[in-house]
C-alpha cells in the first residue's frame, strides 16, 4: 500500500518530476537511496505509470485555453472517440456520466482557432465552451 511517505514523495515529483532523488531526501529527510527505493516500489506497483512535461502554452504562442463539454448526436459517439484524441488541440479528454458525453481541456492560439475547432466539433455532437481564466490547484494529493 502506500505510505506517507510515498505521499509526500509523490507530491514532490508532480511539482517536479526531474528532482533528484537527493533533492527529495533533504526535504523529506530520507537518504536518496531510500526515495529512490520508494520511487522504484511506486513505479513496480503501478502507482507512478509515467513522467510528464508541464508546459506553459501561452509561451508556445496558445494563450487560450478551455474546456469544452459535448454532447455527441446519436451515433456518433464511436467516431468521435477515435477521432478526437488525434486533435492536437486537445491536451486531455474525458469520457463521462450527464447530459455531456465528452469534457476536454484545449488549447488554441486565439478566438478564431477556438472557432473553427468548434466548427470541427459541431458535426459530431452540440458544444459548450467554458474560458479558463486561471488554474488554481494541480492536484496535491494527501
Amino acid at each position: 500500500m502506500v505510505s506517507d511517505v510515498d505521499i509526500e514523495i509523490i507530491n514532490l515529483l508532480k511539482k517536479n518530476s526531474r528532482s533528484s532523488f537527493a533533492e527529495i531526501g533533504r526535504k523529506i529527510a530520507l537518504s536518496p537511496s531510500s526515495v529512490r527505493e520508494h520511487i522504484q516500489k511506486l513505479e513496480d506497483l503501478g502507482v507512478i505509470e509515467s513522467y510528464n512535461v508541464r508546459l506553459n502554452h501561452a509561451l508556445m504562442g496558445n494563450g487560450l485555453e478551455v474546456f469544452i463539454m459535448l454532447k455527441i448526436f446519436d451515433g456518433k459517439l464511436n467516431y468521435i472517440l477515435s477521432e478526437i484524441t488525434t486533435y492536437q488541440e486537445v491536451q486531455e479528454v474525458f469520457r463521462i456520466t450527464g447530459p455531456y458525453n465528452i469534457h476536454m481541456r484545449v488549447v488554441l492560439r486565439d478566438q478564431l482557432h477556438l472557432q473553427q475547432f468548434i466548427d470541427k466539433l459541431i458535426k459530431y455532437g452540440s458544444p459548450t465552451t467554458h474560458l479558463i481564466l486561471s488554474e488554481l490547484k494541480n492536484g496535491d494529493i494527501s
